[in-house]
């Protein structure tokens, strides 16, 4: 066995193709497999077609949510464990349980396989990516143990001993920031309870912090000796979290369809979960196609945001989102270098953010134009939709299982995109190579 996959990694390392490439087919194997698996008929109940299977297994590799059949109610409870595999290997990253395969069997991992794992990882360099693995799957499996038994006291009385599947699946789910549930209202029928409203935003807080500010919290325990990546982050996602749930009470506390008919307990709790929750986490208290125009532009842009970098959240990044605030100062204050903490960040940080800021607006709006082609007089949902499945959220306004076959692919090609992340794809159409020409400055006027 060992020698078979430590074989199949060979060959598939050993093909002449780009780590972001290689990542890309890998992710692409495992939806496709995913797909057979949960149209095999003990995987669903009647009338799963193999579009809807393959729409679903996108979704959950992907860890967006977006489903165009109700979860609990379509699979089996075979086909619900293969969904929250398909989540756990999709959230953590393939690389990520190959190499723990690769060292649980003694085999050492090569280089290729180290150049595979850091794309997969979003990191910038080789070193320590096996420990930084092994911090990965003891902050995941910690975070999910404690958080499925939590809910356990929530799920288990109402549901009986079928409610520790269901604490499991959500705790999974929630850390992994996927936004399956296996309730066809997902958790609005818990919008006041204190336990749900605690353990499953803090398990998608979590995972959306990031793997490397986890464990640089957990080693440090110090904010002076944090590094910058974990400063950025956390003031980052403070700041936009308190955003998202002070705008959202504000928005919607008169809404009859949200949180109009709520007691003041319950707005409170609803709209601290519907502020976090656009942070990719995709799980909703309150009916999300109910909500103002001026809160569903709030939870694009938190959407289009997303968490943080090697976490199990999509979206272009805080992180980003802050590197270019810091070059917007830079600019006005006619600095050539970003400072920050003590810090600076330097042209090549600057760049690398305007493009992948750049390619995902881009993906974003083109998916809008070519689907309102077909969906004409449905722009907010259609939007709406575009953005979750980009930002692998999940939240939905009920727009994406009335999309025709185009524009359930389009969708699938925005999960699978936001996951893979936009840089891979802009990997393919920028080529490294020393100019061979010098050419005389220009000048462009802008503004």
């Amino acid at each position: 066995m060992a020698s078979a996959f430590r074989h199949v990694l060979g060959r598939l390392s050993g093909l002449h193709l780009p780590p972001p490439a290689l990542l890309m087919a890998f992710y692409f194997g495992l939806i496709v497999t995913g797909a057979l698996l949960l149209w095999l008929p003990p995987s669903h109940r009647e009338g799963l077609t193999l579009a809807d299977a393959v729409f679903t297994s996108t979704s959950a590799v992907t860890v967006t949510g977006l489903s165009v059949v109700d979860t609990g109610a379509a699979f089996t409870g075979f086909g619900q464990a293969v969904i929250a595999v398909l989540i756990q290997l999709g959230g953590l990253g393939l690389m990520t349980f190959a190499v723990l395969v690769l060292g649980a069997l003694g085999i050492p991992v090569g280089m290729p396989q180290r150049l595979i794992l850091r794309e997969d990882l979003n990191q910038t360099s080789l070193s320590n990516l096996t420990v930084l693995t092994r911090i990965i799957f003891v902050i995941a499996f910690a975070c999910e143990a404690v958080g499925a038994l939590l809910l356990c006291f929530v799920f288990v009385p109402e549901f009986g001993w079928s409610g520790v599947w269901q604490a499991v699946f959500h705790a999974v789910s929630a850390f992994n920031n996927a936004g399956f549930s296996l309730f066809s209202d997902n958790l609005t029928g818990w919008v006041g309870d204190p336990v749900v409203n605690i353990v499953v935003p803090l398990l998608f807080i979590l995972g959306g912090l990031g793997f490397i500010v986890v464990g640089d919290i957990y080693q440090k325990r110090n904010w002076r000796a944090l590094t910058l990546h974990s400063k950025l982050m956390l003031i980052g996602t403070a700041l936009l979290i308190a955003w998202g749930t002070v705008m959202f009470a504000l928005l919607e506390w008169c809404n009859p369809g949200t949180l109009g008919g709520l007691t003041t307990g319950e707005k409170l709790w609803a709209s601290w979960f519907q502020g976090v929750t656009p942070r990719t986490a995709g799980f909703n208290t309150v009916d999300t196609a109910a909500m103002h125009d001026s809160t569903t532009i709030l939870t694009m842009t938190l959407m289009l945001v997303g968490g943080g970098s090697t976490s199990t959240a999509g979206g272009i990044k805080v992180t980003t989102l802050f590197v270019l605030v810091l070059a917007t100062i830079a600019f006005f204050k006619r600095r050539e270098t970003l400072h920050a903490f003590g810090r600076s960040l330097g042209l090549e940080e600057v760049m690398k953010v305007m493009a992948l800021t750049t390619i995902s607006l881009l993906l974003v709006f083109s998916a809008m134009f070519v689907i309102s082609i077909s969906h004409d007089g449905e722009f907010t949902d259609l939007a709406f939709e575009v953005t979750s499945a980009f930002g692998t959220v999940g939240l939905s306004r009920g727009a994406t299982a009335e999309l025709d076959g185009l524009g359930r692919a389009i969708v699938m090609a925005l999960m699978y995109f936001g996951r893979v992340g936009p840089l891979a794809l802009g990997f393919f159409l920028a080529t490294r190579s020393v100019p061979r020409v010098r050419y005389p400055a220009g000048q462009v006027y802008l503004g």
